[in-house]
């Protein structure tokens, strides 16, 4: 009989550790939620290179100068920000292919991790890509907020990688009615939208990125009225708050779990204080900030509201040990 903690069994864990799991376990939890946080540090770092204007802090691209791939003295504070904003994207490369790797072996067993998996891998070179021609183009703001929309997509895709790996597989069971189906539905437009309209009214403002020895910043800006942007921005904001109420209410009354439309009307709640508190403060950059990661948070919530409106075969991560 082999005693535990014998030479014998940490060599039966260590194989197990190492080997790529058949089923859900504790690494694939793991995994899924380094690759949300990853996702949503680097929109927060994406937002510090912006803020700082330091999107032209490295010249070129994909090194960051002509004669060095990492920053240098004389590039000072602008090309430390953005030279370790890209430094990041080394970490979330690792951290997709780790997942990939891990759920490969279910890729028939559980095909949505499989393909939420590759889809996040899939994306880091359209990302790369993007980031690329916001340089070649000075920081054009529709180039820059393309950007931002893939990242908020891979907030989306990496939320609902963390829910499908704690909580199982859809199954065909629905667990709201049909009018409930339709709320979700309608705070997913205005997600969509009020996400969409804020990035051209940050793209309008005085935090759109500009470098001040390109053009003056000229060439950093939409051309849009900031401050009719800020207003259009608040309606679809104001919508999604209301709708988010109704779900609130409604799963109360429906005697369902209320926990994650509670969790999207806290995060709106913050997010609506912190947009109205930057507009009445002069665009803090600490604030504006904060509300780019708080899109970031705002999409991966909604997205964990709408799968859970879909019933699951329970969580595999519970009953599934580390195995080989």
């Amino acid at each position: 009989m082999t005693r535990v903690g014998s030479p014998v069994d940490q060599d039966v864990r260590s194989q197990r550790w190492w080997s790529l799991p058949r089923a859900v376990d504790q690494r694939v939890v793991v995994l899924a939620w380094a690759s949300f946080v990853v996702e949503v540090i680097l929109i927060g770092t994406g937002g510090l290179v912006r803020l700082t204007a330091s999107g032209l802090g490295c010249p070129t691209w994909p090194k960051c100068t002509a004669d060095s791939l990492v920053s240098t003295p004389e590039m000072g504070i602008h090309g430390v920000i953005e030279f370790g904003n890209r430094l990041l994207t080394f970490v979330l490369v690792v951290v997709a292919i780790a997942m990939f790797l891990l759920v490969v072996r279910m890729r028939r067993t559980r095909p949505e991790l499989f393909w939420l998996a590759f889809a996040q891998g899939a994306a880091i070179p359209v990302q790369a890509v993007i980031g690329g021609i916001s340089v070649k183009t000075n920081l054009n703001p529709f180039v820059v907020g393309l950007h931002f929309v893939v990242s908020a997509a891979l907030t989306s895709v990496t939320a609902a990688l963390v829910y499908r790996a704690m909580r199982g597989p859809r199954t065909a069971d629905r667990t709201v009615p049909r009018w409930y189906r339709g709320v979700v539905g309608g705070t997913i437009a205005a997600v969509v939208v009020t996400v969409l309209v804020g990035i051209l009214t940050t793209g309008s403002g005085p935090h759109a990125g500009a470098d001040e020895a390109v053009d003056g910043g000229r060439l950093h800006r939409t051309g849009f009225d900031p401050a009719l942007m800020e207003h259009l921005h608040a309606v679809p904001a104001y919508v999604l708050f209301a709708l988010t109420l109704v779900l609130v209410v409604g799963a109360v009354r429906l005697r369902l779990s209320s926990k994650w439309a509670l969790l999207l009307l806290v995060v709106e709640f913050v997010q609506i204080a912190v947009g109205l508190t930057q507009a009445r403060t002069g665009l803090p950059v600490g604030l504006v900030g904060t509300h780019m990661v708080l899109a970031g948070l705002l999409v991966g919530a909604t997205t964990v509201v709408a799968l859970s409106t879909r019933g699951t075969a329970g969580s595999q991560a519970v009953r599934e040990p580390i195995a080989g």
